[in-house]
């Protein structure tokens, strides 16, 4: 497992190996051991799974306290690309987002940190996207930023997106309100 970090604090991309042979290939997605020793969270309450078509976006979500969630996420099938934005009061990186390509040729998960919207595009047909939340789903702390939103200039990679009423309905950042602070360390 290799970790690489970003110029924006929080999220981490954890890079796992694939071993291949004739019967095709094998990877370990988690083991608690090497994410404890590693000091990645660990202790997760419930997994997701998403099957999009091509040109799909879905975000840009998160949940308000007390049900705030961090997100290990990662590709099956197809590919993605994922989207995480700083949404700290306080964070001098507030507003500015990281891209990743996640692939199912490439065994890579991304940990969004609690204080981040998250969302991503699926850039083949029938993408599976899962991930494992810190926290419950819960329906009355849902809320997002809209994935257009001109101040974040986010490039989503896809043409012509295909976006729920729902997610093209939420507020712009300046519009959105949450309790994420930022905490230097």
């Amino acid at each position: 497992m290799e970790l690489e970090f970003f110029p924006i604090p929080g999220p981490i991309l954890i890079r796992t190996r694939i071993f291949e042979d004739m019967r095709g290939g094998f990877t370990e997605s988690f083991n608690l051991e090497s994410f404890a020793k590693a000091q990645l969270p660990h202790a997760f309450v419930q997994d997701n799974q998403s099957i999009s078509k091509k040109g799909v976006i879905r975000g840009l979500h998160y949940q308000k306290p007390p049900f705030a969630q961090g997100k290990l996420v990662r590709v099956v099938k197809g590919s993605a690309l994922d989207v995480a934005v700083d949404i700290r009061t306080g964070s001098p990186t507030f507003g500015q987002h990281i891209r990743v390509l996640l692939s199912e040729h490439e065994p890579s998960q991304l940990w969004i940190p609690e204080g981040f919207a998250h969302g991503f595009s699926a850039l083949e047909e029938g993408t599976c996207f899962l991930y494992k939340c810190t926290n419950y789903y819960s329906p009355q702390h849902e809320t997002g930023i809209c994935w257009n939103d001109p101040a974040l200039g986010i490039d989503w990679g896809v043409e012509n997106p295909i976006v729920s009423e729902k997610d093209m309905a939420l507020p712009e950042l300046k519009q959105s309100l949450n309790d994420f602070h930022y905490a230097q360390s």
